[in-house]
């Protein structure tokens, strides 16, 4: 029988031969030979050498392509450039670090200033170490400032920005075409005219002495409708119009965050107000939140007067009273006034209108008023620069400790005795006056709410660095309930990005420690925070803060906005 393996012919005896296990050194070496004539292979492969291997990047690096072309103007241009912007960088690299140990030299506490903290109460604490020495939670608060060293990646905030930008233009279009539809279409069918109109043509038809009701209390149908009425507006009239973004001045969160968009139209100095809500990630809502009308000053030197076009601007606050619009959530409706304030404006509709509108002129007792504020923030300024967050939050709390019946106004006396308790002297003439100034329309009867005060006297940050506080806010707010508990704060604070940190001088968890200590001393209750309190904090921060992209770094390292 004959055998195949593997392409070798094998006998019966040769059989014996494979598989037999006591050859003959010289037949097994035969069968081998034999065996590589049947089935040739290459030989051994030989040892690698990897100390003969040369990597490629080497390779490339020892070759010069040859008949490399001469750099043209523009590359050498855009290398300058280059080496002119490492340098800058560099060169403000050392000097933060330099400003970050000393101020890590200046901010350590003394064994002296220890013992005083610990064995002074505040309710006895002398007058000189309030007005001009830190306290323990001024040096933990100052500790945010690093934040303004450490900047986010250029191109990171570059693509934040330009996101943002784009989903609030898309906010703004749709509230815009949202309104169009409701002024065009909705508008007419419940115009008062339209009863009006309908009356006259039924009694031009039915007999007196008839039993018939009037059809103006019957159902009315297309054709006993007026397609245009005395106040009918078109897409024409409706395009002369200025849009701008606002807030509600408010210390209730829920009212603070809300999205609002207005819109003024020249043809009739008219204005409205849309509220743009989102609920999930899809789904949206545009619904009127101030109706279209006529509106005039409510408080202040202009009180009576129309809204014209020169009171839209960026930082300017619109009046409205509460008891107007009964649609308005209960919250706003505890107030008189409705405070809203103008956080951007569309500058090129303004400037097209306004080669076609008339302008108004400032009115010169306005101004005066406000080089009067502006004299006495001045003169505060200094003493407010690295106390801001102490001062700020505990004149809240004080003010709110005063206010008994929680209206938020306060009579002249309680202010004189709040400033005097934390040390800010103003001059009697200046105080004087800015009391005439705030209480000049006498809608508190010889009483100024103390937000107006403390804006008006202290100063703000501008509306820039707020619309990032309500950003940070927002994100913290899962809920929507204008009210963030303090576990919340804690897991979503990062202080891993600290020049202290990553220079080691201080741990992560040290950095959030000394946050949400000031931050808690800041608040009413120790288990929550409200918006009024966040805002409050970082208002104290932004007041030792010129520039206002660090102010920006400063919330959006830590909260990653």
């Amino acid at each position: 029988m004959e055998l195949e393996v593997r392409g070798v012919t094998a006998s019966p005896g040769s059989q014996a031969q494979l598989f037999s296990g006591r050859r003959k050194p010289v037949q097994q070496d035969w069968t081998s030979r034999s065996w590589a004539v049947q089935n040739p292979c290459p030989p051994m492969v030989p040892p690698l050498d990897l100390r003969s291997i040369v990597g490629s990047d080497d390779e490339e690096l020892d070759i010069v392509p040859e008949n490399l072309p001469a750099p043209t103007g523009q590359c050498k241009l855009k290398y300058e450039q280059y080496k002119t912007e490492m340098k800058e960088g560099y060169k403000q690299y050392n000097q933060r670090n330099e400003e970050k140990t000393k101020s890590i030299i200046t901010h350590q506490q003394s064994p002296r200033d220890k013992k005083d903290e610990q064995g002074t109460s505040p309710s006895i604490q002398s007058p000189e170490v309030s007005k001009n020495d830190l306290t323990t939670l001024d040096r933990k608060a100052l500790l945010q400032h690093g934040y303004a060293s450490s900047p986010c990646p250029a191109q990171l905030s570059t693509r934040k920005s330009d996101a943002e930008s784009v989903a609030a233009e898309k906010k703004k279009q749709t509230v815009a075409e949202q309104m169009m539809i409701d002024h065009l279409s909705r508008a007419v069918i419940s115009d008062p005219e339209q009863n009006l109109n309908i009356e006259k043509q039924g009694n031009d038809h039915i007999p007196p002495d008839s039993k018939r009701p009037p059809l103006r209390l019957r159902k009315r149908t297309l054709h006993e409708t007026k397609i245009r009425t005395h106040s009918t507006l078109t897409e024409n009239v409706l395009s002369h119009k200025v849009q701008f973004d606002g807030r509600i001045i408010s210390r209730n969160g829920r009212d603070a965050c809300r999205e609002l968009f207005g819109f003024f139209f020249t043809n009739d100095g008219s204005l409205t107000i849309y509220e743009y809500r989102q609920f999930g990630k899809n789904r949206t809502n545009v619904l009127p939140f101030i109706p279209k009308n006529v509106y005039h000053h409510q408080c202040g030197r202009r009180k009576g007067k129309q809204y014209h076009l020169g009171d839209f601007h960026i930082g300017a606050t619109l009046t409205f009273l509460s008891s107007d619009h009964p649609s308005l959530p209960q919250s706003i409706k505890k107030n008189t006034l409705l405070r809203f304030r103008i956080t951007n404006v569309d500058q090129i509709a303004l400037d097209s209108v306004k080669t076609v509108s008339m302008a108004h002129e400032e009115d010169i007792q306005e101004a005066n008023d406000r080089l009067v504020f502006k004299a006495i923030q001045d003169a505060l300024k200094e003493k407010l620069q690295k106390r801001g967050v102490r001062i700020l939050t505990g004149l809240e709390k004080f003010f709110q400790q005063l206010d008994k019946d929680g209206h938020g106004l306060l009579n002249k006396t309680d202010f004189k005795q709040a400033l005097k308790i934390f040390h800010l002297e103003v001059s009697e003439k200046d105080f004087e006056s800015s009391w005439v100034i705030l209480n000049g329309d006498g809608n508190g009867k010889d009483r100024v709410d103390y937000g107006e005060f403390r804006r008006a006297l202290l100063g703000e940050m501008n509306e820039y660095r707020k619309s990032f506080v309500r950003k940070a806010f927002m994100k913290l707010d899962f809920s929507k309930t204008g009210i963030v508990p303090i576990t919340d704060i804690r897991k979503c604070y990062c202080a891993k990005k600290h020049p202290q940190v990553i220079s080691g001088h201080s741990s992560e968890e040290e950095i959030k420690s000394s946050f949400l200590e000031t931050l808690q001393a800041a608040c009413s209750k120790a288990d929550e925070v409200s918006y009024g309190e966040f805002e409050d904090y970082y208002e104290g921060l932004s007041l030792g803060i010129v520039k206002d992209e660090d102010f920006v770094n400063i919330l959006r390292t830590p909260w990653g906005i």
